[in-house]
């Protein structure tokens, strides 16, 4: 079965981050297609622009934070929102919304992202 990838272009001026990551996790699952099945890697290239005009509510940005833990004691580290970049907090987001197996790495690796300020990848 030949699977054909068809490039995805998603503008992020102004939508909201859980609205737009949840839209971009079911392009890259291949969930939008016919001929889906949940133990296939089918989804699409997705770029998504405009990445630094995304929209916050509330005081997500002072408030939200990212928790990691390594397993040893002390091991706890944790990241504010307002420290990261729009990109990284869409990538995290994308990938908390894919299926923890093997083919969530190469789902993020078809997820390009696009900022208004440079131009380029981040």
């Amino acid at each position: 079965m030949k699977i054909e990838r068809k490039l995805n272009k998603i503008d992020a001026r102004g939508q909201a981050i859980g609205r737009l990551a949840s839209r971009v996790a079911l392009i890259l699952r291949g969930k939008n297609k016919v001929e889906y099945l949940p133990y296939l890697d089918i989804g699409d290239i997705v770029e998504v622009s405009n990445i630094d005009q995304l929209k916050f509510s509330g005081k997500k940005m002072e408030q939200k934070k990212y928790h990691s833990y390594s397993g040893y004691p002390g091991g706890l580290k944790t990241k504010k929102m307002k420290n990261l970049s729009a990109a990284q907090i869409l990538k995290k987001a994308v990938k908390d919304m894919l299926p923890k197996n093997s083919h969530r790495v190469n789902m993020l690796k078809r997820l390009i992202i696009i900022s208004s300020k440079t131009g380029g990848n981040k």
